[in-house]
């Protein structure tokens, strides 16, 4: 569950992250070739469906969330991407929120920018496992915060968050490390 719904932040916090996601949109979306378009629709859609499939595990649920990935495979355009991955659930599936679609963005995005980062130090599948864990360990880190900024009924909530996505981060630093391996001898290119 690193989609917070509608209702449960208080509206400066959701406020703060429309700004801040229109911020980042103008400086990624202002550089995007229409070549790219194809692309980053494919690893939008593989990142809208992925994270449909949940596991419910107490209050929460645990899900894949493939924002590293995004990341190694998008680039900037990754922030976009999972913005309109996440309007998309919003919109069609009530899976996520309108209101908190700024700060889910967040939550999802910037991991993705830093995971594609760090990935561009060393173009390895080694450094992608690594990123594409770490960017799932931020992504569940930061909704825990905001959720314990939004109020002490969400502490148990935010823990269980955080234990819960452990099992997915390892999965997806491993999987992740694997797509990255077969990417660079096949098609390196589909590489940002």
């Amino acid at each position: 569950m690193v989609h917070i719904s509608d209702g449960v932040l208080a509206p400066e916090i959701w406020i703060t992250g429309y700004i801040v996601t229109a911020v980042i949109l103008f400086f990624t979306l202002r550089r995007v070739r229409a070549e790219d378009i194809p692309k980053i629709s494919i690893v939008t859609s593989a990142f809208f469906i992925a994270s449909l499939i949940h596991i419910p595990i107490g209050p929460t649920s645990a899900h894949l969330i493939l924002n590293g990935l995004m990341g190694i495979l998008l680039g900037l355009y990754s922030y976009p991407a999972i913005f309109i991955g996440l309007l998309l659930q919003a919109l069609l599936f009530q899976h996520g929120g309108i209101t908190t679609l700024g700060i889910n963005t967040i939550n999802m995005g910037i991991p993705a920018l830093i995971a594609y980062y760090i990935f561009r130090l060393k173009k390895n599948p080694i450094t992608a496992g690594v990123a594409c864990g770490l960017a799932v360990f931020l992504a569940v880190l930061l909704t825990s915060i905001v959720l314990m900024l939004s109020g002490e009924e969400f502490y148990e909530v935010a823990v269980l968050l955080f234990i819960a996505h452990v099992p997915i981060a390892m999965v997806e630093a491993f999987v992740s490390a694997f797509v990255v391996a077969m990417l660079l001898k096949v098609k390196r290119e589909v590489i940002a």
